[in-house]
């Protein structure tokens, strides 16, 4: 199946089928959800038109002003963060993907779910359930990195030990607060035997991702596109073989790459890095993982090798120009 299923996604992308491409299985292991939903789904069942972001943004302020007013406004209640996550998990059906890893930030589960991490995790198996049955759902526990570490720490008490969380992520404005500070979470976090992430390396730098990886004992880096300027340090990702999650039209858009043919993809892929090709944040960027893929391919930006991850195993597409 691996072989059929590798050569059906190059003749997809040779041919531009879109269709055909989002019938393979493939991951999308870097997903906001918020921003992830069907635009089609939302129109649909809100009569609310979504429209993606032109143009390049200049900075993360700019990407939170753009959130507040096109979803942020309508969202603002239980039920309405109850349906972003069913709008999340038809984006994933329409798309092919069958490995989805989402969550709900710690501070939401007192602002829509009223402190009750049952109705939580209830919220998000009953959407895919619904929506998308033969998905697997890997759910996270996302942190900001605004908030105060003691804070943090004590909304989380709920989180620890539910079987249904697999793994937790630091995002936000790299430059919030020293990564260091995080480090009593994320000891507790690895002695739960969560997956360790975090959003590293989009606007700092190559040791900012080094850094972070050592202090927090991360698995996998969010982005992390900036080890592409030292040697070492993409030497390091990839002898310790720590993935990045990286997302090429958000790069794009948010001013971190210039074009998609020059990405840092290419590069920290040949140096022996393994990296995924994931959407960040569907509705904002237009970037399904099947867009991201075709987009890549049609820029020349990966001209050897293509790694996907197909249901539960990776497999290699070898792509000829």
């Amino acid at each position: 199946m691996r072989d059929e299923w590798s050569e059906a996604f190059i003749n997809a992308l040779k041919n531009r089928d879109t269709e055909r491409l989002r019938q393979i299985p493939k991951a999308d292991l870097h997903n906001h959800f918020v921003l992830g939903g069907s635009r089609s789904f939302i129109r649909e069942r809100k009569g609310l038109m979504i429209p993606a972001l032109e143009g390049v943004l200049k900075s993360m302020q700019e990407m939170d002003q753009w959130n507040q007013e096109f979803i942020g406004k309508y969202f603002e209640s239980s039920e309405g963060r109850r349906f972003l996550i069913e709008a999340a998990f038809v984006q994933a059906r329409e798309d092919g993907v069958t490995v989805l890893e989402i969550g709900e930030d710690v501070w939401g589960l007192g602002q829509y779910f009223d402190h009750d991490v049952n109705a939580l995790t209830e919220a998000f198996f009953s959407a895919r359930d619904k929506y998308a049955p033969d998905l697997e759902l890997r759910l996270l526990v996302g942190l900001s990195r605004h908030c105060p570490v003691q804070w943090l720490m004590e909304q989380l008490e709920p989180f620890w030990g539910r079987p249904e969380f697999c793994s937790i992520d630091l995002y936000g404005d790299e430059m919030a607060q020293p990564i260091e500070n995080f480090v009593p979470i994320y000891r507790k976090a690895e002695e739960y035997h969560l997956i360790r992430k975090a959003h590293i390396g989009e606007w700092g730098t190559a040791e900012d991702i080094r850094a972070g990886v050592e202090l927090l004992h991360l698995d996998e880096v969010q982005h992390g596109i900036a080890a592409v300027n030292s040697a070492e340090v993409m030497r390091y990702l990839a002898e310790n073989r720590i993935r990045l999650n990286i997302t090429p039209t958000s790069n794009r858009k948010l001013g971190r790459v210039d074009s998609y043919e020059e990405h840092p993809i290419k590069v920290l892929f040949r140096e022996g890095i393994e990296v995924t090709i994931n959407s960040d944040d569907v509705l904002m960027f237009d970037s399904d993982v099947s867009k991201e893929y075709q987009r890549l391919y049609d820029h020349g930006t990966l001209r050897k090798i293509f790694k996907i991850h197909i249901e539960n195993f990776s497999a290699y597409a070898i792509i000829t120009f």
